[in-house]
């Protein structure tokens, strides 16, 4: 009998012992991306490349502190929760735009659901100038709609680990807030710079080639501007998707026109800087440097206040869009071809 007790006690503690939580996380899959010879793991002070091998297979552990990572697999991002005892099986598979992560395994539901809220916030949900540019009565039935859209998932919500949803439940809160707060004033602030409404103008602006232009200057075209400055890096990204626009767009009917910002004190960029960029990045289209930095007159009327920040005006003066997609945009080229450019 007393032997029997002892078997059944070892059973416990060996049962015990094997379902301890391990300490590190485990990822493996496939990366069906040409090119891809390593994948990396990045955040929280942790770094870890791991080697993709020739039929595009990879594994690994990671221990690495618990919360979110950036996934970087050639030039593509996603973003990655590690726990221990996570065990993910990653695809990384080519879409339209970008890669994708297709998640399985343990932590699959956190990750899948990381996944689906990135996409939320990197629509134009997340815009808060899609809320303000609207009449009332469409914004308040589009603040619902975005409302209903967040809270949608096709993960089961009671696997996603209690910490990530917490976590997105502030940016949904911050994010509405946010739009709901500042609503009214941006709304009036917005009608003012509308479709079809004169816009404002600068005079005199210091032009990179030589002598000085004025918005006045280039009646007769579509006038593309990028509002920038040196010291900006989302700015600085913008540069050779800009570069290949104005290449391909080239004798049509449209001006590109870069308008720096740089303090002129110095203090933040200054004039030296955007002389220096401008000739080493052998940057094109129109360049001009702002008489008053982010207060000049232009700036303030365009409400300006974060960078970059692109404006689009028709041929008359009028603007078409006081905040119109970047060049990195895929559809900006759809716009452009609806508008006849």
């Amino acid at each position: 009998m007393r032997n029997s007790i002892w078997v059944f006690v070892a059973v416990i503690l060996f049962s015990s012992c094997t379902s301890e939580v391990k300490d590190y996380s485990a990822i493996k899959g496939k990366v069906n991306v040409e090119d891809i010879t390593s994948i990396l793991i990045q955040g929280k002070g942790y770094t870890k490349e791991i080697a993709v091998n020739e039929d595009g297979t990879f594994s690994d552990t990671l221990k690495a502190p618990e919360g979110m990572y950036g996934l970087i697999a050639g030039v593509d991002r996603a973003t990655l929760y590690l726990k221990n005892g996570y065990d993910l099986n990653l695809e990384l598979v080519a879409g339209e735009a970008e890669n994708t992560v297709l998640f399985t395994g343990e932590g699959a539901e956190t990750n899948n659901y990381l996944k689906e809220k990135a996409a939320f916030f990197m629509s134009d949900y997340a815009n808060p100038k899609s809320y303000f540019k609207l009449e009332k009565a469409a914004y308040e039935l589009r603040l619902s709609e975005a409302k209903a859209k967040f809270n949608e998932s096709a993960v089961d919500i009671s696997k996603v680990d209690s910490s990530v949803i917490e976590i997105v439940g502030q940016s949904d809160k911050q994010l509405f807030a946010y739009v709901e707060s500042n609503y009214e004033q941006n709304h009036a602030s917005l009608a003012m710079l509308g479709a079809g409404k004169p816009s404002p103008v600068f005079s005199n602006y210091e032009n990179f080639a030589g002598g000085t232009t004025s918005l006045s200057d280039l009646k007769g075209k579509f006038v593309y501007i990028d509002i920038w400055a040196t010291w900006c890096g989302p700015c600085k990204r913008e540069i050779p998707s800009l570069k290949l626009l104005e290449e391909e767009y080239h004798g049509k009917n449209i001006e590109f026109v870069s308008i720096s910002v740089d303090n002129i004190d110095g203090k933040r960029g200054s004039h030296e800087s955007w002389l220096k960029m401008v000739k080493d990045e052998e940057l094109g289209g129109t360049q001009l440097f702002a008489d008053n930095d982010f207060n000049s007159e232009f700036i303030r009327a365009y409400n300006i206040n974060s960078i970059p920040r692109f404006i689009l005006i028709d041929p008359k003066g009028n603007i078409v869009d006081a905040d119109v997609l970047r060049p990195s945009n895929p559809k900006l080229k759809d716009y452009f071809t609806e508008l006849g450019i």
